[in-house]
């Protein structure tokens, strides 16, 4: 008969501290509503700009507001 393999088990990691994705810090909530940054005058009030150095700018259209 073969040899039976001896089974070892890893021990698990542990995790550091939970870090926030940075899609959270671009939200504020304030009593019972979210405040956001800009709004894409375009696409309406579902899709917000990104907030870059100089300028604003719309994901989804591509609509870009200066500063």
């Amino acid at each position: 008969m073969g040899k039976k393999k001896k089974v070892v088990k890893k021990e698990k990691k542990e995790r550091k501290g939970h870090v926030s994705s940075a899609k959270y810090k671009k939200y504020t909530i304030e009593g019972s509503t979210i405040k956001r940054g800009r709004y894409c005058p375009k696409c309406g009030v579902s899709v917000f700009l990104g907030e870059h150095e100089n300028r604003y700018v719309c994901g989804k259209c591509g609509y870009v507001e200066m500063k």
